[in-house]
């Protein structure tokens, strides 16, 4: 496991390096790499023909928005509906952990392939189109209980505040990242990047999506959420800083902050998952 891990970080660091010699060279080029390997999943896509044992025998289907398509999978059940919302590289499969807590009341369970994620389609993903994703299935399954992880949090959470009418009256977030702007310092850190990319692409953020990097925050949007939920969020996850959690937890009211140890990124724990389920289903369980 060191050694992948090591690997990895002899790969990340060495794209650095590359895109900075491209950035005195050939600027555009530099940045038009960069944004791809920032907005860019690497892995978490699946196949019809190599899906995942635990999304094989569910009901699939397959909606097209704009010029995008992407897959559902629903685990059938009684009326109280749960949707599932995936981060980064990963895919509706990531859930497999989870659900035996939720299914235990008998809920119908949608889980939602992100952009460029699992089965559906396009290279680039974001909040934004992610967001829009989530919509068109709440508005075709009306789920009672949204729970999202790591940046499918932070959509949920954006949904949430661009559409605060629908059928959803609890949301549980795990491991969200807050400010966009944190991650991409994170990601100039990560791949040690010459810090006159950061103002580059921000700007492209702003011409592909109309916003500063700086005003795109959903701890802020937060404040404006009404129903009420849990935000979960580990002290040692070392993707999203713990301290993310927290700032969305501070501006969202009704919400309540469960703090964890040693669970890392993932989240998965059987404590975790029996006080979200006692959370949602009380009694029922």
């Amino acid at each position: 496991m060191n050694f992948k891990k090591n690997i990895r970080s002899i790969i990340i660091k060495s794209v650095g390096q590359y895109i900075n010699f491209l950035h005195i060279v050939q600027p555009k080029k530099a940045l038009h790499l960069s944004y791809a390997f920032f907005s860019q999943p690497r892995i978490g896509r699946i196949t019809k023909e190599n899906l995942p044992k635990v999304l094989q025998n569910t009901h699939k289907e397959t909606f097209q928005h704009n010029e995008d398509y992407f897959q559902t999978y629903t685990w059938k059940g009684n009326n109280t509906k749960i949707l599932l919302v995936h981060g980064w590289e990963s895919n509706s499969a990531r859930w497999e952990k989870t659900l035996p807590y939720l299914q235990k009341s008998g809920s119908t369970i949608i889980a939602l392939d992100a952009p460029a994620h699992g089965q559906s389609s396009g290279k680039e993903f974001n909040v934004p189109r992610y967001a829009e994703f989530i919509n068109k299935v709440v508005k075709k399954f009306e789920p009672n209980i949204i729970i999202g992880h790591s940046i499918g949090g932070s959509a949920c959470l954006y949904h949430q505040y661009l559409h605060p009418e629908t059928s959803i009256q609890k949301m549980i977030i795990l491991g969200a990242p807050s400010d966009l702007k944190t991650l991409l310092d994170n990601y100039i850190q990560l791949l040690s990047l010459n810090p006159k990319m950061h103002p580059l692409l921000e700007k492209q953020y702003l011409k592909n999506f109309n916003f500063k990097l700086d005003n795109f925050s959903v701890a802020a949007l937060a404040k404006q959420i009404k129903i009420e939920g849990i935000i979960a969020h580990d002290t040692n996850d070392t993707v999203v800083a713990f301290e993310e959690g927290q700032k969305i937890a501070n501006n969202w009211k009704n919400s309540r902050f469960i703090t964890t140890t040693n669970l890392g990124h993932s989240m998965h724990d059987d404590n975790l998952y029996q006080e979200i389920s006692h959370y949602l289903f009380g009694a029922k369980q």
